[in-house]
């Protein structure tokens, strides 16, 4: 009955996971007539490919940054509030993640372009407003594992640390933050991986003056129909997307960073 019931799931596994992996592995191995290659890969460290894996790794770090540091105090502030309807408020902030994506980007575009009402900000089309979208649009991912490490937290250890003399730095640095660890490697992989691959949000509010590898891809795919260098590119983004699973086996082992 169990292999029965599983049965929707392995097919799904199989048509929406190995399968496209696969493919993509074939093509990133392969030049157009077939043959077996390694250069598709290799290219990822010539000229304007190594130039914006180099602009997308930096632009990704500083929205993950950003993201850590706004959702760990607002994590605090969600812990310790005393309105009793914790999840109404964090039901506010997954809200904003119901919307299209891409509506959600295009309303910041629309914000900070010229005649915007944030227009004077000058920003639109650079990898600041690039910047600014990654962390709009990604910061939920950052305050749910964050907050759910920080609920599950027993507030006798931290009366504790009080009762023993420790000052509020000293128990957020030796308690608070150490108990938190699941939650932050969660919430920062979740944020920086979605960074570094996108294109959506470079192409809207970048305006095609901010290239990421996540643009260079879908360029090889759509414009220069050349697959097989879009997937030997692919290939170098999913060994970040491994580093990642790793970082979180390592330091998420029970899995308390999970998203609500």
């Amino acid at each position: 009955m169990k292999k029965f019931l599983s049965a929707p799931f392995i097919v799904f596994l199989l048509a929406g996971t190995l399968i496209p992996m696969a493919v993509i592995a074939y093509y990133g191995l392969t030049d157009r007539t077939g043959a077996f290659t390694i250069e598709n890969i290799m290219a990822i460290g010539t000229g304007d490919h190594a130039k914006a894996l180099g602009l997308s790794l930096l632009l990704s770090f500083a929205a993950t940054v950003i993201c850590l540091i706004l959702a760990f105090p607002l994590g605090l502030i969600l812990k310790d509030s005393k309105l009793g309807k914790k999840g109404f408020m964090v039901f506010i902030f997954i809200l904003p993640m119901w919307m299209n994506f891409v509506l959600r980007t295009m309303a910041w575009q629309v914000l900070l372009e010229k005649n915007g009402p944030l227009g004077f900000l000058g920003i639109i089309n650079t990898p600041t407003a690039v910047v600014l979208g990654m962390v709009y649009d990604y910061l939920p991912f950052m305050v749910l594992p964050i907050y759910n490490t920080l609920i599950k937290i027993d507030n006798s250890l931290i009366e504790a640390a009080y009762d023993l003399g420790a000052s509020k730095s000293t128990v957020l640095r030796k308690v608070i933050i150490p108990l938190t660890v699941p939650g932050i490697v969660s919430g920062v992989t979740m944020v920086f991986v979605p960074s570094l691959t996108t294109f959506a949000i470079s192409n809207m509010l970048g305006g095609g003056k901010v290239n990421l590898i996540g643009n260079i891809i879908e360029q090889e795919f759509t414009t220069a129909s050349n697959w097989n260098l879009g997937s030997g590119l692919s290939l170098i983004m999913m060994i970040f997307i491994v580093i990642s699973m790793a970082f979180i086996e390592k330091y998420d082992k029970s899995g308390e960073g999970a998203m609500i």
